[in-house]
Formats: C-alpha cells, sequence, structure tokens
C-alpha cells in the first residue's frame, strides 16, 4: 500500500518511485536522509498554490526522517561500543599472567594436591560423554563417566589416581573426550586448566597467551580465568 507522502507526490504529477530511483546512488537500494530531502523539495516545487501541502502532513513527515536519522545514530553507537566492550586490551591481556585459564586443549598438569579439573564443550545433548586421561607415554590411567549431558559446557574432576587405584602423578596429562547421542556422535571439545606463563602483544590483532603444554592461544579462546 502507497504511503501518504507517496500518494501527496502522485496527485501533483511527481513519481516517488522514479524519483527514489534516479536519486539513489546506484549501489544503494533504500532510501536515505539526501533522498528525502529531495523528494521533499520537489513536493514543495510541485505543490499547488491554491492547495498547499498541509503544515501537519510536512510536520509528520519531518519527524518520521528524523526518527529514522536518530535510530540510524543510535546503531552506529551501539555497535561501536559492543566492539569496545568486546576486544581485549593489553592491559586485559596482561593480568593474565599468573592466572590460571580455561580453554581448549588436550595437555593437562595435575594440581599439587594430585588431579585435575577440567570440562567438555558440547554441541548437541549426549546421552553418553566420558573423558580419558592418558599419561606421557600413551597409556590409559582412567577413564571417567559423565554419562548424559546437556548441550553445553559439562565440568569434570579427576581425583589423580588410575583405574587400580594408584597415584598417578602430576602429569603432563593428555586428555580426550568422546560424545555421543544414541549412535551418532556429537561434536565436543576438552578444556583443560592451563597457568598462563606469557603474554604477547602483536601490532595488530589479539593478544596470545603462552601456556605450558599447549601454547599459543588467543586471549578471546579463554573460557574462563581462574
Amino acid at each position: 500500500m502507497a504511503s501518504t507522502f507517496d500518494s501527496t507526490l502522485n496527485s501533483l504529477g511527481v513519481n516517488a518511485t522514479t524519483t527514489a530511483k534516479a536519486n539513489a546512488p546506484k549501489t544503494s537500494s533504500t532510501l536515505g536522509t539526501g533522498d528525502f530531502l529531495k523528494l521533499m523539495t520537489a513536493q514543495l516545487n510541485n505543490q499547488d498554490p491554491f492547495s498547499p501541502v498541509d503544515n501537519t502532513q510536512m510536520v509528520a513527515q519531518l519527524a518520521q526522517i528524523s526518527s529514522t536519522s536518530g535510530i540510524a545514530d543510535m546503531g552506529t553507537t551501539l555497535k561501536a561500543i559492543q566492539d569496545k566492550l568486546g576486544a581485549t586490551t593489553p592491559s586485559d591481556a596482561l593480568a593474565y599472567v599468573g592466572r590460571t585459564v580455561l580453554t581448549e586443549g588436550s595437555t593437562a598438569y595435575g594440581r599439587a594436591a594430585g588431579g585435575l579439573a577440567g570440562a567438555v564443550e558440547l554441541d548437541k545433548d549426549a546421552t553418553n560423554v566420558t573423558v580419558s586421561i592418558k599419561d606421557a607415554n600413551g597409556q590409559t590411567l582412567n577413564t571417567l563417566s559423565l554419562g548424559a549431558q546437556k548441550a553445553g559446557t559439562a565440568t569434570y574432576d579427576w581425583d589423580g589416581k588410575t583405574a587400580d587405584g594408584a597415584e598417578a602423578g602430576t602429569g603432563p596429562f593428555t586428555v580426550s573426550v568422546n560424545a555421543a547421542n544414541g549412535g551418532d556422535s556429537v561434536t565436543s571439545r576438552n578444556l583443560v586448566w592451563a597457568p598462563v606463563a606469557a603474554v604477547s602483544l602483536p601490532a595488530s590483532g589479539t593478544p596470545m597467551l603462552t601456556l605450558p603444554g599447549i601454547g599459543q592461544v588467543a586471549a578471546s579462546a579463554v573460557r574462563q580465568v581462574g
């Protein structure tokens, strides 16, 4: 249905659609503030002097373009705020040094008190999730069954003992996960806790954290800080 504005232009002999296409940039398919002002100028130039455009209608049109322009500016501002909040500044990255972070990886070191904690990230619901822990020689020390888990993050805590009840030591350990929903495999990722040994700040791009046994990971890949 044509708008009141378009109907008014058509009654004055001005085709709103044709005028908009002529005035709009070739790369744009929408009307902007400049297009609106050109259309309004055409409307005023072509109005019947004995039956001018109603003042109320003019005010309504001005209010409409003002609101549209304000919303566009607000969207730009909110996008800038979002980018700022989502960015990791150098000071934020340096604060990671000496802390432990939870990130994707397969190598984990045991706690001083023994054992280790981690998490499994699941893309979908799973009816069975298992965590396998191996020593540096690839020998399986223990397998943890987490049972059925919903999509998202499921945590686990290993007491540091082998399947036979012996102390497994402090590692490093290799951790792998397996998740399935019935007979279908579920995409999953193992998350381990690791200390941040150093931070590198490239001239461009995201800061990188150096984690023992894992290597360098982007600060944006950190799921949790301990």
